[in-house]
């Protein structure tokens, strides 16, 4: 498949090299819109890259890049050349949950690892590009969030927060920005089968299948296409926020289960 119409624009996505933000990466480049894609695993990247190089007719820039260490944010952002820095869109996605306990018998490492990478890291590196959209004088701000921040569930307690904070920036963000012209929106998906359960057990795959038996999940395919839909809206109309679950998901405690699934 080719791009339908190529340089529309430059798209920049966090956490690019697995899930919703491959597919987001993808979609944009099918839509024809030129791609920056961060992630740490650098031979995930280059395999994407390669894949967007050879199936699209759009420019993908690779940046390795740990969302949780300000100063890599920083060297990475600064080194771009002039024809990568109009970033029409920032989709902030990378985010991860650790650990699935009470407050009592966490892991304190793992409080922190979810706090720099879902809140801390978004901050700053929304921070650092803000001016490079303020000086175009439009752009678009999409933050990844979750039905977490919405809602809170057992054992969950320090992802939520996190999401929660991922909510109240996008909130505070989308009134400081008005003046600038630029859009800012959250998508907060419920169950979507990526690694994020993989990466919460520390790599069980059994227990991360567990999640999803039963029903049948969102994919990282449904959450890229809702997130061009908000992105491609016409100029004036902004798509404040998003919640989007499986049709089994009333919430995060009432999930229908089947054994026929």
């Amino acid at each position: 498949m080719t791009a339908q119409n190529s340089h529309k624009g430059i798209v920049f996505i966090t956490g690019a090299t697995s899930g919703i933000g491959w597919a987001t990466a993808i979609k944009f480049a099918i839509m024809g819109f030129d791609i920056i894609i961060t992630g740490r695993r650098i031979e995930r990247l280059q395999l994407l890259t390669k894949d967007i190089s050879q199936k699209y007719n759009v420019r993908v820039l690779a940046l390795t890049m740990d969302i949780q260490n300000k100063d890599d944010i920083y060297n990475q952002i600064d080194s771009l050349q002039n024809n990568w820095k109009n970033i029409s869109i920032l989709i902030n996605n990378a985010g991860l949950a650790q650990g699935f306990t009470d407050i009592l018998h966490a892991n304190i490492e793992e409080w922190q690892t979810m706090l720099q990478t879902n809140f801390y890291g978004l901050l700053v590196l929304t921070k650092k590009i803000l001016p490079l959209m303020i000086d175009q004088g439009n752009g678009h701000i999409i933050n990844v969030g979750s039905i977490a921040g919405m809602e809170v569930y057992p054992n969950g307690n320090v992802y939520c927060a996190t999401k929660h904070a991922v909510s109240a920036i996008t909130k505070a963000l989308r009134i400081e920005l008005l003046s600038h012209n630029i859009k800012v929106s959250s998508i907060n998906p419920g169950y979507v089968e990526t690694e994020f359960s993989q990466v919460r057990f520390g790599g069980d795959v059994q227990s991360a299948k567990k999640v999803y038996e039963g029903f049948v999940p969102l994919s990282p395919e449904d959450i890229a296409e809702t997130i061009y839909f908000m992105a491609s809206r016409p100029d004036h109309v902004n798509i404040s926020d998003v919640l989007i679950t499986p049709k089994a998901q009333a919430n995060t405690a009432h999930i229908f289960k089947s054994r026929l699934v």
